[in-house]
């Protein structure tokens, strides 16, 4: 494999169509919610180096974007994408790492978070340093969450009064680090997919999720 990770330039704008279409088709395929992304939206992001971009040879290989919320307080790392050609080579984890770090560098005092239905994300964000949070301890800004309206789950979402969902809310925060060891870290990941496969059954009606990682 011959992938280069890049902090996204200007000139990497040509491909924001491309990876939208990337983010729809694997959404279509899982069958879980992810919100779906706007080419405009995905080269702001690309301009203003708030994105990272994973290339073959000049073919797009994965692609993650930053996004930022409440004046710089939170900071979440967004679109995750791999082309289904370099999937099961451990690329997510590298272009994750390096959003990490982008957004790190950038924006050294905020919290990273993410909301995901997907149990690789969940693992490599463990990784990380992430740990499981509930919805209130995220950004409350309404336009993070107006961008869920395209999922298909958002009437579970609304339904509980935006208290839980079929995704996860995972959290870095810099003045809490996660100091787990590797050991424990993988016994929470097999805690995070029991926890979604219950919650994907129970629709999250009457569960608390922080209470399984007490």
């Amino acid at each position: 494999m011959s992938v280069h990770i890049h902090i996204a330039k200007a000139h990497h704008a040509s491909y924001a169509e491309d990876i939208c279409a990337m983010i729809e088709e694997a959404a279509h395929k899982r069958g879980t919610g992810i919100a779906k992304r706007d080419p405009a939206y995905i080269k702001k992001k690309i301009k203003n180096g708030n994105s990272v971009i994973a290339l073959d040879d000049g073919k797009l290989a994965g692609y993650c974007y930053i996004e930022i919320w409440e004046s710089k307080k939170y900071v979440a790392n967004s679109g995750l994408i791999v082309h289904p050609d370099y999937r099961g080579q451990g690329l997510a984890s590298k272009i994750k790492a390096k959003a990490f770090e982008l957004s790190r560098k950038k924006y050294p005092g905020s919290k990273l978070f993410g909301i995901t239905t997907s149990l690789p994300v969940m693992k490599i964000n463990s990784d990380l340093g992430y740990r499981p949070v509930t919805f209130s301890e995220l950004t409350q800004d309404e336009t993070f969450w107006s961008g869920c309206q395209s999922c298909p789950n958002y009437d579970i979402l609304t339904r509980n009064e935006r208290k839980n969902c079929l995704c996860t809310g995972m959290m870095y925060d810099p003045n809490k680090p996660n100091k787990k060891t590797k050991q424990e870290r993988e016994k929470n990941i097999a805690k995070y997919y029991r926890w979604v496969k219950l919650k994907t059954v129970k629709f999250l009606d009457f569960l608390n999720p922080i209470n399984l990682f007490l």
